[in-house]
């Protein structure tokens, strides 16, 4: 069964709470209608009161992204909603779009490190202003509090920080109905897209696969071709083998170093609930580098990739750069030979791979002369 993304359940929480803040019954079953669709949803929530003698309430609920393994799944979630009166003394901030309706971070919830807002999709941004409409009063904004009890917790286990996201989750989602990066399904679909993407008249042989959603982001905003660009989920292999037979010449690999890493150690399914051989990977190069035994010790001691990486870079910048490099190389090398071990190819494979900061950090020697011919550039 298909489950649905964090931010339809967010809204339902929303909602519920608008419901019994506005003098309503609790009602378990809410209704998710979606700006750009006529069809509607039914989820349940927990639970939802007011607060404080009615002048505030909460909702509750929790996340069921259904089959797929996601780190969501179960997640406990707070809405708290209180109206505010708008006069010319109100010390509040809000978006064009958000009128009258503030989103505000509360524990466990994400947010960005250049802004202090919260970490939030646009389409979750509309879902809840869509579906709170009907609760907007004359002469006051609703403000919304979002809470995730065990957000910071669960942050830690994923790359959030890596890309700006601190203090908690964030609140992404393109759509309501959870698309399981792990799944057969998945890998059919984004096969398909590659097959209508060779068969385009202006396909000259150049694909760029982009690892997940802030890849995609990245690359994007770093001026490569949209055209060129395909957003893979984890099924990397085989997607790899596809391109060869569909008859790219070229591909480029762009992703964060925290997960291309695994293909360094020949792992090409990487959803990290199937495998996650990166550490392993990680000294295993480092040795062969000849890193000191006591910085391979310092790497072993770290909790995650990113904090390995930290710790190089403030030991020895120039074993880090050389360490990061050889896992470039080391990627090409590798996705090279998966490919060939199923069908006869030419095809090159060249790797760019950023950093926790989104910078363009390391490239494969392959990955390097696709980066000049494309115009950009890496940081020191």
């Amino acid at each position: 069964m298909r489950g649905f993304t964090l931010p339809v359940w967010v809204a339902a929480a929303a909602q519920s709470a608008a419901q019994v803040l506005s003098g309503n019954d609790f009602e378990s079953e809410q209704r998710i209608d979606f700006p750009d669709d006529h069809k509607s949803i039914v989820v349940n929530v927990r639970s939802a009161s007011v607060l404080d003698r009615g002048e505030k309430s909460i909702g509750i609920c929790n996340c069921d992204p259904g089959e797929c393994l996601d780190i969501t799944r179960n997640l406990e979630i707070w809405t708290c909603l209180e109206y505010v009166a708008i006069d010319e003394n109100s010390n509040f901030d809000l978006s064009p779009d958000e009128s009258w309706l503030k989103i505000v971070p509360g524990y466990g919830v994400g947010k960005s490190t250049l802004t202090n807002d919260i970490s939030i999709s646009e389409f979750a941004r509309k879902l809840l202003i869509f579906n709170l409409d009907s609760f907007r009063k004359n002469g006051y904004f609703l403000n919304l509090e979002i809470i995730f009890p065990s957000g910071k917790q669960l942050a830690e286990k994923t790359s959030n920080r890596s890309f700006g996201i601190v203090d908690g989750l964030a609140l992404i989602g393109t759509q309501a109905e959870v698309q399981d990066s792990a799944s057969p399904e998945q890998l059919k679909n984004t096969i398909e897209i590659l097959r209508e993407r060779c068969s385009e008249k202006d396909f000259y042989g150049f694909i760029t696969f982009v690892i997940g959603e802030n890849g995609l982001n990245l690359a994007l905003q770093s001026g490569l071709n949209p055209n060129n660009i395909i957003k893979t989920g984890n099924w990397i292999g085989p997607l790899l083998v596809a391109a060869s037979q569909e008859g790219v010449k070229e591909l480029l690999l762009f992703g964060y170093h925290g997960k291309l890493i695994k293909l360094a150690g020949g792992v090409f399914h990487t959803h990290h609930h199937l495998a996650d051989n990166r550490f392993e990977t990680l000294i295993s190069l480092a040795v062969r580098e000849s890193v000191s035994i006591s910085l391979i010790k310092d790497i072993e001691q770290a909790k995650s990739i990113e904090e390995a990486f930290v710790i190089l870079e403030e030991k020895d910048q120039m074993i880090a750069r050389q360490l990061w490099n050889r896992l470039s190389i080391e990627v090409e090398r590798k996705t090279m030979a998966y490919v060939k071990r199923y069908v006869p190819s030419s095809m090159k494979i060249g790797t760019v791979m950023f950093d926790r900061k989104r910078q363009l950090r390391w490239a494969g020697h392959f990955g390097n002369q696709k980066i000049n011919a494309l115009g950009l550039t890496l940081q020191d």
